[in-house]
């Protein structure tokens, strides 16, 4: 008698709420791409061509103390911190900017392929989105190509990845155009969580 293979089993979905615990002032007129909390300060990525800055702002007033201003054509996207540089992506010119976290000095430039949406560390590599379901590890100290992993969400692909997050072991990405945030295995790929936000 021949036999069905079952159909693949999936963890049940954590549905996670949040929770407002404090409300900060913050330029409206920013085209938030990448956040970083660090050392009681926001570390700050901006959009937008002619637009597009790496920021510096304290979070108590909302002011700007520092910033840099990206070249016109490059619209400035995901952030991450890798001790004392930080890593901003670009969306379309395939270039992530390395900064002197103390100085925000530019110290470098890697080239990629694809777009550049966010971007987080994990103590070991770089994780970038591209706005698919596809997650890219890469090193940090030259930001070659490690692994790929793709997302999924009770089996089918989670597109539009957009900003990451890294907290307790887990990838934390926004969904581009909706009001959810997935939790991600890092091996896996399998969203384990959904924030609705």
């Amino acid at each position: 008698m021949p036999t069905l293979d079952a159909p693949p089993t999936h963890r049940s979905i954590a549905r996670l709420v949040p929770r407002v615990v404090d409300v900060h002032p913050h330029d409206p007129t920013a085209f938030t791409q990448g956040l970083i909390w660090h050392d009681g300060l926001l570390l700050e990525s901006t959009g937008l061509y002619r637009r597009s800055t790496l920021r510096e702002v304290d979070p108590r007033s909302g002011r700007v103390l520092r910033q840099r201003a990206l070249e016109p054509e490059i619209f400035g996207e995901g952030l991450a911190l890798v001790d004392d540089r930080l890593v901003q992506l670009t969306w379309q010119a395939g270039i992530a900017l390395v900064w002197d976290r103390n100085s925000l000095e530019p110290i470098d430039r890697w080239g990629y392929n694809g777009q550049g949406w966010g971007l987080t560390y994990d103590g070991r590599h770089l994780v970038m989105s591209d706005g698919s379901d596809r997650l890219t590890f890469r090193d940090p100290n030259d930001f070659r190509w490690v692994r790929t992993l793709n997302v999924r969400q009770e089996g089918r692909p989670v597109s539009n990845l957009n900003e990451l997050e890294w907290v307790d072991g887990r990838l934390y990405a926004n969904v581009w155009s909706e009001e959810r945030i997935v939790r991600i295995d890092p091996e896996s790929g399998e969203v384990d969580a959904v924030i609705d936000a």
